[in-house]
């Protein structure tokens, strides 16, 4: 007699179309009954796989115990982190990254005291655009102080690493230690609604920015995520005591 599949494996099963587009975001998620039917299984079963794909930012519950699969999640750094550390690519499944610009830049008013620089010194930049399922999810520009390119000078080439600041990390000798990240909301610029393909007049972004440092306290990164609105930011961390331990989808 087949063995029946645990909560894991169902949570994998829709998992998986998600990511290829079977389920788009909207989409409403088959019924606990369907499910139960579908691979004979306890509804509490199937309660622990929704509740590990409600966790992972996948689906929203909606009024009448409905499931729906939620609109596209941008993968914060602990998430991608963990990526690159098991498949060794930062991008999720269905995900893609698009350079948009290379070069070097004057330190900004916001991107000059965390890289701590004085406004003005350059850096190197690089914009891209991360899609899902070529749905854009999010801009990102990376900002990165004169030692790193010194040593990586790959991030001066308009092609995608996959994993800047670990390569960067593994040639400084130094591993990366913790990152802050700080979310605030504004008005899109122009470029921004044309890079992620939105049209209203006014739209409502959020943006992260985000400062990566080493384990000798040196900055490896600063980067400025934006993201629409509506797209949904999300951090999960461990509750357990002694445990810090961040993983989101944001």
């Amino acid at each position: 007699m087949p063995r029946k599949p645990g909560y894991t494996a169902i949570a994998a099963h829709f998992r998986q179309q998600i990511q290829d587009g079977t389920l788009r975001p909207g989409d409403e998620m088959p019924s606990y009954q369907k499910v139960r039917d579908q691979f004979d299984v306890a509804h509490t079963t199937v309660n622990r796989a929704y509740r590990v794909l409600k966790m992972e930012g996948l689906i929203l519950a909606q009024p009448g115990a409905t499931m729906i699969v939620a609109a596209p999640a941008s993968n914060n750094i602990g998430t991608r982190v963990a990526l690159h550390a098991a498949t060794g690519s930062a991008l999720d499944g269905g995900e893609s990254s698009r350079i948009l610009e290379v070069g070097t830049v004057g330190a900004d008013a916001l991107v000059a005291p965390r890289l701590e620089v004085p406004p003005g010194t350059p850096v190197q930049v690089r914009r891209r655009v991360v899609s899902r399922n070529g749905v854009p999810v999010h801009l990102s520009a990376s900002y990165y102080p004169a030692y790193v390119i010194a040593v990586t000078p790959e991030l001066q080439e308009p092609v995608s690493t996959g994993a800047s600041r670990e390569l960067a990390a593994s040639r400084l000798g130094v591993a990366q230690d913790q990152v802050l990240e700080e979310v605030t909301s504004r008005l899109a610029t122009a470029a921004e609604k044309e890079a992620l393909g939105l049209t209203a007049g006014e739209v409502v972004v959020t943006q992260v920015v985000r400062t990566v440092t080493l384990e000798d306290g040196r900055v490896v990164e600063v980067a400025v995520k934006v993201a629409e609105g509506s797209t949904i930011l999300r951090w999960t961390t461990s509750l357990r005591a002694g445990v810090q331990e961040g993983a989101a989808n944001a």
